[in-house]
């Protein structure tokens, strides 16, 4: 069952669901707008192939570097680029709710995508969304700090787990960090 306003306001006011920073006007009928914050990840373009394996961390310097956005900035996305962004909220879920993102309708038909296939959100988990971000447009679309990009559905379970994997109380800081430093 998919949580409507209310709902998500009345697990808010009970502090099961956690939003930081919560601002009420991006919660709508059904769903929470999040928003990009000012940190990107941009994919290295180099003819050496990356190794899928579980053990690779899309922060290794020779994956991916990190992009600061200035006050009042944008990043440009190529097309067909895909980079890497973070939303600026912290979403937590209860052990009965878990929850997925997709992208908004008027940017979709930008020919902008926020995930490729990772937009499901385990319950239990704390996190802030890292956004996979894809150019399908034949012209470079620019992001702004601070926009509504995608949204967020929250869904009760039937049953109760909490889930620990990698990246279930990722945070801003830790997209930053520089694996092994």
């Amino acid at each position: 069952m998919i949580l409507s306003r209310d709902e998500v306001l009345r697990e808010l006011k009970a502090g099961r669901i956690k939003i930081e920073p919560f601002e009420p006007k991006n919660l709508s009928t059904a769903s929470m707008d999040l928003t990009v914050s000012r940190w990107f990840r941009r994919l290295r373009r180099v003819d050496e192939p990356i190794e899928v394996r579980l053990e690779v961390d899309y922060r290794d310097p020779s994956i991916t570097r990190l992009v600061e956005v200035p006050e009042g900035g944008f990043i440009e996305v190529a097309p067909q680029e895909t980079l890497l962004g973070i939303t600026q909220e912290r979403v937590g879920l209860p052990d009965d709710v878990c929850g997925w993102f997709e992208g908004r309708s008027r940017f979709a038909r930008l020919g902008l995508l926020v995930h490729i296939s990772a937009g499901f959100m385990q319950p239990g988990t704390f996190n802030n969304q890292v956004l996979e971000i894809s150019n399908m447009s034949p012209r470079p679309l620019r992001l702004y700090p601070g926009t509504a990009l995608c949204q967020f559905i929250f869904q009760r379970t039937a049953g109760r787990a909490v889930h620990s994997g990698r990246y279930s109380s990722q945070t801003i800081d830790d997209f930053r960090a520089t694996p092994g430093a």
